[in-house]
């Protein structure tokens, strides 16, 4: 939204290393001010040559279509969305082929997200020791992430690789609202995992999470206080999944249900250990066996 082109050179600078003519840009339907300005933003580049055929006389052909997909979260996974673009139901495909080799219409295609691609000019332009001075040894760059919930200061920042979630919530967030105790933070949006108070100092890089079996995700950062109750929102988020499910898998489509039935039995205080026990073999089972990552 505040910088669309940066995401259109983005793509003609993958465009033209893959040898593709044609980039896509899936975007919910719920987000209408990107689509309205990512829409205007590709109109120019259009108007001066920087989109379209021949591009500046180099022989490079690449144009960029915009999709609005109807909202769907399954749509998120890769192969998922790819069907989606093609009008067909927003159901993952079974892999092999992936993508790079039978993607959109059968085509190779490379699926990324929005940061990544708007990355590449700033790396080109800057040199790729600029942007590895950022973050850890293992995870260079910085990572964009949006703050919610119990915290004085809402809103995305931009910040180094590697950096605590203590740092964020104390530097970037302001602190804690009312001056409450930090209980825990929901990571990745829905599919993210539970950062507990006792992870607070560890480095929010890919290697440093992994280790206590934590996923960063796509950056949303929910940040609740010690009035928030965990089984709550653990409850609320497998209803998400149990409502957008896309159903084409059966571990997926019934899990998800029995998930959150033992949850509300648990969260109405009237779950046994049984409950909790058969949550963690369902999701196991899950693990092991749904189509997609979003099952998984």
């Amino acid at each position: 939204e505040g910088d669309p082109h940066k995401l259109s050179e983005g793509m003609m600078i993958a465009g033209y290393c893959i040898g593709a003519t044609q980039g896509y840009v899936y975007i919910r339907g719920e987000y209408a001010l990107a689509y309205s300005r990512l829409l205007k933003a590709i109109e120019q580049a259009r108007e001066i040559g920087l989109l379209g055929k021949n591009i500046f006389n180099s022989g490079f052909d690449f144009d960029i279509a915009v999709h609005s997909g109807a909202g769907a979260y399954v749509c998120g996974e890769e192969t998922a969305l790819l069907n989606s673009l093609e009008g067909q139901r927003g159901e993952p495909r079974k892999r092999p082929p992936f993508p790079p080799v039978a993607g959109f219409h059968q085509m190779p295609t490379i699926v990324n997200n929005v940061e990544t691609l708007a990355n590449l000019p700033p790396i080109l332009l800057n040199g790729a020791a600029w942007f590895t001075r950022f973050g850890t040894e293992n995870s260079t760059g910085t990572k964009v992430y949006t703050m919610l919930g119990n915290i004085n200061n809402t809103g995305l920042i931009e910040v180094p690789m590697g950096i605590t979630l203590r740092e964020v919530i104390e530097f970037y967030g302001g602190g804690m609202k009312d001056g409450r105790a930090f209980k825990f933070a929901q990571t990745g949006g829905s599919s993210g995992s539970i950062i507990p108070q006792e992870l607070q100092d560890v480095p929010m890089d890919f290697a440093s999470m992994a280790k206590y079996g934590v996923s960063m995700g796509s950056g949303a950062l929910l940040i609740c206080d010690d009035r928030v109750c965990v089984v709550d929102v653990i409850k609320v988020l497998l209803n998400f999944f149990k409502v957008e499910s896309c159903g084409k898998c059966v571990p997926c489509r019934i899990g998800t249900k029995q998930l959150h039935d033992a949850f509300l039995r648990i969260a109405g205080d009237v779950g046994t250990m049984d409950d909790f026990e058969r949550a963690a073999h369902v999701g196991v089972q899950m693990i092991k066996t749904s189509l997609c990552g979003l099952g998984q």
